[in-house]
């Protein structure tokens, strides 16, 4: 793997299209490439290992994120556009060249979180869907008590 690149510099950089030769934390578009070529497609069985997923009472709606609809796989792409949404905000950083807004964007990052509740993308966050949220969460923290008693 490319020592140099991160997750964060590699979404900015995909996300943006057409990354600049080098890239700002020194990687260059062929080093992106590279990593590219060597990674495997991720499963949902790789995500569900990370524990702090499987406490987040959201955990399985942010896994389903990474992947289309009706499959188990995802690319490299794919991966880094939504881990894009977990970037730290750069504060200073004006939108006003005319580039798209960055996948780490406030906007952008509200409207992740919004998809996340609003499982119907009807638009609306309904009260079914609020309660299946505070339902899943309490679920959690019961499991996590059971651990505790244990």
């Amino acid at each position: 793997r490319h020592a140099a690149a991160t997750p964060h510099s590699l979404a900015g950089a995909l996300e943006q299209g057409k990354p600049q030769t080098p890239l700002p934390d020194g990687s260059s578009r062929t080093g992106l490439k590279r990593l590219e070529s060597q990674t495997q497609p991720l499963g949902k069985y790789d995500l569900q290992g990370i524990g702090e997923l499987a406490v987040n009472p959201l955990g399985d709606r942010i896994i389903n994120a990474f992947f289309k609809e009706g499959e188990d796989l995802t690319d490299f792409r794919s991966f880094i556009r939504v881990l894009a949404h977990f970037r730290p905000v750069e504060e200073g950083k004006s939108n006003e060249t005319g580039r798209p807004e960055p996948m780490n964007s406030r906007l952008r990052k509200l409207q992740f979180a919004f998809q996340l509740y609003d499982q119907d993308s009807d638009g609306k966050i309904s009260r079914d869907e609020m309660l299946q949220v505070m339902m899943e969460k309490l679920n959690v923290e019961q499991r996590m008590s059971l651990r505790l008693l244990k």
